[in-house]
């Protein structure tokens, strides 16, 4: 269908920015803030619309002057944490229409529309084809065999069309006004002051984009400093929302917060904010932004977790096609090297989040690794980008060991991969049981993993905590392949060779349990806990798992040990808390559970007091050699040590290290 004039016109009216901004070449607010944009009341400028860029069709004549700060150097007003905040505008008067005018204009936009949408198909085939009409901006993924765009495949039967290409971009989208004054009203449009938004980027980029590599350096860097309001508002708040975390008290203190959680709640209100209702419709973005906003974790918000904004994340990912390789038929001109990286960081990134969250929840997994053939990434996927940032710059923000930490992010997903097999042969073992081969199988594929040395010189404190943080991984799941047969067995085996393999599996679990227990050793008394991300709480799960199920069975000095272990990962709790909403949530369960084994440990004071402490007793005895006894009521009693009673009821513990349902901590929360 030829294009008409009004298509034409249509399609200018997509693209809104105001004078300054167009002859800056930068991004402009207005379709989002309205006017004055942000650039032009930073600058504290008049924000001047040209005619035919103003998405009012009535609207006639000549510049349209919208109000904005008429003094050069006006005074700004001030919210009691001292933001800038963005004036009040007005649009000139509009000139008188006739009744039936808005009938009218509505019927045509309803044609408009519907040629639109047509146009919008036929630009798809023509990209497919390889013949665009426009430039193309957006990613689009045609579908398998069966989807529309195989159609295209009749008419080209001699070879293959891509499945993969870029369409002209239609997501310039315009706010009501009571849209933008809700925004405004949350603070969506106020940035912080700009030591602030420093101290922000670069703790985003020195402890997130390392295990998180999903945004562009450059989209926020090369418009950093004095720009930023240039950047997409929604992408922003989100990289600030998950800084917060490792941001100093100074930071959000000069903000107006008292905290780092009610920042980080401030920050991510902005967020979704902008994800409901701010217009973006470039679907790469939301994907980042998902991405970010699954470290959310509140319990006045159930349903806003990391398991939905994650899931979110993979539908983006798989409607954009990054599960599968661009260039699976052949070379696909039409997609830039960079584009490429990109993808596959995002992709990588979901599937990372997608196995750990499995393990961490207790969950089904979401990526199944035979719809997929995007290679694996690559260490150069996120250095590369760096080439385009200045050298000051990225001196500034970016870690001086950024090599190093690269490679370590490939190590994670390969870690992944795997934990991907040992959940899928879990899952597997509820129908029937595994054998010892395919035990074996993976115990062979893990054990040739290779880690970083946690003690290589001249590794940053950075580093340093990144290669421990990797190791804490590996023992994961480590522990995740061994500690079922600690209880069950693996078919095929007799009953003498039964309990052999069952002790030799439960050896190795508690030997990974024990080597998470150094390691966090080791983070503690190296001051490497201001480096832990909201990821690292899960982690000590398993590793306390494990020691909760010692606790609860073996000779009274080995529970004892166990039980210092087990109180040493709470410690680690008592202090990530204060930044870590899950990390409260886990420390309440496994309190309960230690409540239920040594009746006088006490929450509050997890590493001064001991079982037995208010009568001098050991928690464990040294003359209480005997194991539990069960009792007709379900519990075990044993008097341990002078007067210490260790009661258990078996269906909270058992429930707690029972593997058919580990890890789903998100239900237990509300019975605690």
């Amino acid at each position: 269908m030829p294009p008409t004039s009004t298509a034409s016109a249509r399609r200018s009216r997509r693209t809104i920015a105001c004078q300054r901004c167009r002859q800056r070449k930068v991004r402009c607010s207005l379709n989002v803030t309205g006017a004055p944009c942000i650039g032009c009341t930073q600058d504290r400028t008049q924000c001047i619309v040209p005619t035919g860029r103003v998405q009012k069709p009535e609207r006639y004549g000549g510049p349209v002057l919208l109000a904005g700060p008429q003094n050069p150097n006006p005074p700004l007003p001030q919210t009691p944490a001292c933001r800038v905040e963005l004036p009040a505008f007005q649009v000139q008067p509009q000139q008188d229409v006739p009744l039936n005018a808005g009938a009218d204009a509505a019927a045509a936009r309803e044609a408009h529309d519907i040629e639109d949408e047509e146009r919008n198909g036929d630009e798809i085939a023509a990209a497919a084809l390889g013949q665009p009409r426009r430039v193309g901006e957006v990613p689009f993924y045609t579908g398998d065999r069966t989807g529309p765009v195989s159609t295209l495949d009749i008419c080209s039967p001699d070879h293959s069309l891509p499945r993969h290409c870029l369409i002209p971009s239609n997501n310039q989208t315009t706010l009501t006004e009571d849209d933008r004054d809700y925004l405004q009203k949350k603070g969506v449009f106020t940035l912080p002051k700009p030591d602030t938004c420093e101290s922000l980027l670069r703790a985003y980029f020195y402890h997130v984009h390392p295990i998180m590599p999903v945004i562009e350096v450059g989209s926020i860097l090369n418009y950093h400093p004095g720009r930023l309001g240039d950047c997409n508002t929604l992408l922003l708040w989100s990289v600030f929302f998950v800084a917060v975390n490792f941001v100093s008290p100074p930071v959000y203190e000069q903000e107006g917060y008292v905290s780092r959680k009610e920042m980080k709640a401030t920050m991510y209100s902005r967020a979704k904010c902008m994800y409901d209702i701010g217009g973006e419709r470039n679907k790469v973005t939301l994907l980042q932004a998902s991405l970010l906003l699954g470290f959310w974790h509140s319990e006045q918000d159930e349903h806003m977790q990391p398991w939905y904004w994650t899931g979110i994340a993979i539908n983006l990912c798989q409607m954009l096609g990054l599960h599968r390789d661009p260039d699976s038929l052949r070379y696909n001109s039409s997609i830039t090297d960079h584009q490429r990286r990109l993808w596959r960081r995002l992709w990588w990134t979901c599937f990372f989040r997608d196995r750990w969250l499995g393990l961490t929840l207790g969950r089904p997994l979401r990526i199944n690794l035979d719809d997929c053939d995007l290679p694996m990434s690559v260490p150069a996927d996120l250095l590369s980008e760096l080439d385009s940032i200045p050298e000051a710059v990225s001196v500034s923000y970016v870690p001086q060991d950024f090599h190093k930490l690269a490679e370590f992010w490939i190590i994670l997903i390969e870690l992944s991969q795997l934990l991907g097999n040992v959940l899928v042969l879990k899952s597997q073992s509820v129908k029937s049981k595994s054998s010892v081969n395919q035990i074996n199988a993976l115990e062979a594929q893990i054990t040739r993993c290779k880690l970083p040395d946690q003690d290589e010189h001249g590794l940053t404190p950075l580093a340093k905590f990144y290669a421990h943080h990797i190791h804490l991984h590996y023992q994961a799941l480590l522990i995740t392949l061994y500690r079922p047969y600690g209880i069950e067995h693996p078919e095929s085996l007799s009953l003498s060779q039964q309990e052999i393999e069952q002790q030799r599996l439960q050896s190795k679990a508690d030997a990974a349990a024990s080597k998470s227990t150094e390691i966090l050793d080791i983070l503690v008394r190296e001051n490497l806990l201001e480096y832990v991300g909201p990821m690292t709480p899960a982690l000590l799960v398993p590793v306390m798992q494990t020691h909760l199920l010692n606790c609860k069975y073996g000779n009274p000095l080995s529970r004892r040990f166990s039980f210092n272990k087990l109180d040493m990962c709470m410690g680690v709790l008592e202090e990530l808390q204060k930044t870590y909403t899950v990390a409260s949530l886990f420390r309440g369960i496994f309190t309960k559970a230690l409540q239920q084994i040594f009746p006088t440990y006490a929450a509050s004071s997890p590493l001064s007091l001991r079982p037995g402490a208010s009568t001098g007793a050991d928690p464990v005895g040294p003359h209480s050699d005997t194991v539990p006894a069960e009792t007709a009521s379900g519990e075990c009693n044993q008097k341990i040590g002078d007067g210490v009673e260790l009661s258990m009821p078996t269906g909270f513990i058992d429930a707690l290290i029972d593997e058919n349902a580990i890890f789903d901590f998100l239900d237990t929360w509300n019975e605690v």
